[in-house]
């Protein structure tokens, strides 16, 4: 039996290795990966590695086995049929008999486009008769944290999010999550909304920004049209940009605020404070 981890090399699967490394022998962990370079370092520690890609069906043959606990990280190739690819390790699982497949969606109350292919994907795992649990994943505090050059550059922090909230917290708070459900019992049939224990407004992020940099961060809200502007005028293409403008409408009226408390139950602690990520990224 192995808990076998898609994606394994990503942003957010490389946490969950490494949560799982802390709690189960490394012979039991199989990551997928699309590269066998990028995963060399999980290789040399004992992990299985198997190579396979969303966009190839035939990949997933073997990769997963009866018994099996599987993370199904979520399609990072936002634009693509996410859902069509989430599919293909579905339909894998479901012929290996997995014991329970865990997915990474989206909060039940985000209504923006981005949510689409989450809830397609949420449809075809129930329908498969597949063991599962939803891990609804809120935002990220790194969504932000990653991208602050430009804040830095132009001292402010602009949005279209007007005064909504966020339940943020760091991808290690949500690998952690992932880890507690692959590495215990009874969340079989279960839906967790994730998010941080404190919700936060670009008002409060601006402040934070400025008082650990020293500098006069400004809140900067504008139009959802405008916001697309600036965003492909920064080079992003249009369709993506709508995309992250509509998330941002999402967080005006409340959608990303994921009040259940699911995610500090699961990992044992309080979520990451915003403050200290912002802190790491500024080291960084």
């Amino acid at each position: 039996m192995s808990i076998v981890v898609t994606g394994a090399t990503g942003h957010l699967g490389k946490f969950v290795v490494e949560g799982l490394l802390e709690k189960v022998p490394a012979e039991q962990i199989t990551a997928v990966v699309r590269s066998e370079e990028k995963a060399a370092g999980f290789a040399a520690r004992g992990v299985k590695i198997a190579v396979a890609d969303y966009n190839a069906p035939e990949t997933f043959d073997g990769v997963f086995a009866a018994g099996d606990k599987v993370l199904l990280i979520s399609s990072s190739e936002v634009g693509a049929d996410r859902a069509g690819q989430h599919k293909v390790v579905i339909d894998a699982a479901k012929a290996a008999g997995v014991s329970l497949l865990a997915y990474t969606s989206a909060p039940g109350s985000l209504t923006a486009a981005l949510a689409d292919d989450h809830r397609s994907t949420e449809e075809v795992l129930l329908a498969s008769g597949l063991p599962y649990a939803l891990l609804r994943n809120g935002w990220y505090h790194e969504n932000y944290t990653e991208q602050l050059a430009p804040v830095l550059e132009y001292n402010a922090v602009t949005h279209a999010a007007g005064e909504g909230r966020v339940s943020s917290a760091s991808r290690a708070d949500y690998a952690a999550a992932a880890v507690a459900v692959l590495t215990g019992e009874g969340h079989e049939g279960k839906t967790y909304e994730l998010g941080g224990d404190t919700a936060w407004s670009f008002a409060e992020y601006a402040a934070e920004l400025s008082e650990q940099t020293g500098k006069e961060i400004a809140n900067n809200p504008v139009p959802v049209d405008a916001y697309v502007g600036i965003l492909t005028g920064a080079g992003l293409p249009e369709p993506f940009a709508a995309i992250l403008a509509g998330v941002d409408a999402s967080v005006e009226k409340g959608e990303l605020v994921v009040p259940s408390g699911d995610l500090s139950r699961l990992i044992g602690r309080p979520t990451t404070p915003l403050s200290e990520s912002i802190a790491a990224a500024l080291k960084a």
